[in-house]
């Protein structure tokens, strides 16, 4: 269980992101987290990862968001970043699979076979010995993936998974999302894709939570899409 607690954050006096969110995520939902840019979509994810910190308080299984549980928050909770060369920063795939698990305390061998079956499961062990540089968008957005899922997260946090993959790529990605078993928070403005990985989405404009419900309720509702500079899922749009 994931809980936001009246959290408030501003970059700047006066100039809030965040403005006194309640939230509660249960153990297994996929929530999408939607709005135009600016909405406080990757400032809330960052939060709960606590790299940065505000007002409120952040509970993940009842443990708070702060310096002293920072460690124990982290190894539970994996963050796929949106620009997968901010993550992968070993040169090989397998190197940045085993990095966080050996750093856990996991031997080499133990952290590679746990790497194994993650590729294994993902269909992507064809992948263990690339170098990164040399992957392609959608190859490097599922080694991050798999990256994560080796450290064996119970809460997996995605900020715009399929931002720049062309359709093929895209769809394994949606694909992948939708099977993780992990409680899952993905923010994105790849409406269509939460359409397909999310139950529950959760719209934030201008630092508040301007709606909270169902996706196919959220997503359908053309009039509350628009008035916040956002517009229907293509696959719904021809929908009066």
């Amino acid at each position: 269980m994931i809980e936001f607690q009246n959290v408030s954050f501003s970059y700047e006096k006066g100039r809030p992101i965040l403005t006194d969110i309640s939230i509660r995520i249960e153990d297994g939902e996929s929530v999408g987290l939607i709005g135009e840019n600016g909405a406080g979509k990757t400032t809330l994810m960052k939060l709960l990862l606590g790299l940065v910190s505000g007002e409120g308080t952040i509970l993940v299984d009842g443990s708070s968001v702060n310096k002293k549980n920072l460690a124990g928050i982290r190894r539970r909770v994996g963050f796929v970043l949106q620009d997968s060369d901010d993550q992968m920063f070993m040169p090989t795939v397998c190197e940045d699979m085993i990095f966080g698990p050996m750093n856990y305390g996991l031997t080499r061998q133990e952290a590679e076979a746990r790497a194994d079956a993650v590729l294994e499961r993902l269909g992507l062990t064809e992948l263990k010995h690339r170098h990164n540089h040399r992957l392609s968008g959608g190859e490097k957005r599922m080694a991050a993936i798999a990256a994560i899922l080796t450290m064996e997260p119970e809460v997996i946090v995605m900020d715009e998974p399929t931002s720049a993959l062309d359709p093929h790529n895209r769809r394994l990605v949606i694909e992948t999302i939708r099977e993780l078993p992990q409680t899952k928070i993905i923010a994105s403005h790849d409406l269509d894709m939460i359409l397909d990985t999310c139950r529950r989405v959760i719209l934030l404009s201008r630092g508040r939570v301007a709606a909270d419900g169902p996706t196919d309720t959220v997503l359908c509702d053309r009039a509350l899409l628009e008035s916040h500079r956002l517009e229907l899922p293509l696959s719904l749009s021809h929908r009066p």
